[in-house]
């Protein structure tokens, strides 16, 4: 849209330069003007002010000073029907609404960036806001965000992400984590590359389609890699062979839509709870929040951790609970 609405201004603006230099050009030539009369007249003529002549005008640049006006009459009703098309047809609106967008961007931080809103991207998007976290989308295909459903909370960009420009326009320096999401395994490939350079700390998840596009987008930078067929193929297998326990992983990580949520919180963040072990926390007394799961600093997991574990500062705990034991539990820190 807007650059359709770009391309008819430069158009006008190449009508009227047109119009003046050929008009300037017009009266050297017929009249013999200078450049400075000759500009002046074209001026006053295609303004139609109704100054008098610099010279008077032979039969040759009378009928050239009509055709000027003829011309200029063309030009004028053209820029009027681009200009009141902007603002009739909603066009101005949209540009209103998405430059006060931008502004909502420009003050994001430790949001998400999502390159791509397909259907991999848009499942992430839905993710992200069940559980409040802010995002960015980038999406060089307008049409895409047609017949959204995701509110106010959807910020985007119409552009192409594999632009370094646009990425900072999202505000991946300030984000906490990219989700590249492309069709094209070398567009993403190059997202993260860029995405990596601009933010050594940021938290980057990658789509791929082949198998040989793993080990490029590790070296460009990705920390995680997910392949959606391969994935899902496997999921269906598992369906077949253990059905229940698939269903309940789905309830627990929100997949079904249930008011189940697995989440991650480091020791540190629980300045609230004090204890040197999970006992002493009484994290499930205090909230209802079970805690399945450690990750200790060396990346390792423990399953399933017995209440008397010695924990480390470090460590952050995997919690399983409602929406609302674990909002419980942020507001106690």
């Amino acid at each position: 849209m807007f650059k359709q609405l770009k391309a008819k201004i430069v158009f006008t603006s190449l009508l009227v330069f047109g119009v003046v230099f050929t008009g300037t050009m017009g009266y050297i030539l017929l009249e013999d003007y200078t450049f400075l009369e000759a500009l002046y007249m074209t001026v006053t003529t295609i303004a139609t002010v109704g100054y008098g002549e610099v010279k008077p005008l032979s039969d040759s640049g009378r009928v050239f000073t009509i055709l000027l006006i003829i011309i200029n009459i063309g030009v004028v009703a053209y820029a009027i029907s681009s200009i009141s098309s902007f603002f009739l047809d909603g066009h101005f609106a949209e540009f209103y609404r998405l430059n006060k967008m931008k502004q909502r961007i420009a003050r994001l931080n430790n949001h998400v960036v999502v390159c791509g809103f397909g259907r991999n991207g848009k499942e992430a998007c839905a993710t992200l806001k069940r559980h409040g976290i802010p995002f960015v989308v980038i999406e060089k295909e307008e049409s895409a965000f047609n017949d959204h459903d995701f509110g106010d909370v959807l910020h985007y960009i119409i552009d192409d992400a594999t632009h370094e420009h646009v990425l900072m326009e999202a505000g991946v320096d300030r984000a906490r984590a990219l989700i590249a999401t492309l069709p094209s395994d070398s567009e993403n490939v190059f997202v993260v590359l860029t995405a990596r350079e601009v933010s050594k700390n940021i938290l980057i998840i990658s789509r791929a389609s082949l198998d040989t596009s793993v080990s490029k987008l590790r070296r460009a930078g990705a920390n995680n890699i997910i392949m959606p067929d391969k994935i899902g193929g496997a999921h269906m297998g598992s369906l077949v062979i253990n059905p229940d326990v698939n269903e309940f992983i789905d309830l627990v990580t929100g997949q079904s839509g249930s008011n189940i949520h697995i989440e991650e919180i480091s020791l540190k963040d629980l300045q609230s709870l004090h204890g040197s072990t999970i006992k002493e926390l009484n994290i499930r007394h205090a909230t209802g929040v079970n805690v399945v799961g450690l990750k200790k600093s060396d990346g390792t997991y423990i399953i399933n951790p017995e209440v008397d574990l010695a924990l480390e500062q470090d460590m952050k705990l995997i919690l399983l609970g409602t929406k609302e034991q674990m909002n419980r539990l942020k507001k106690m820190n």
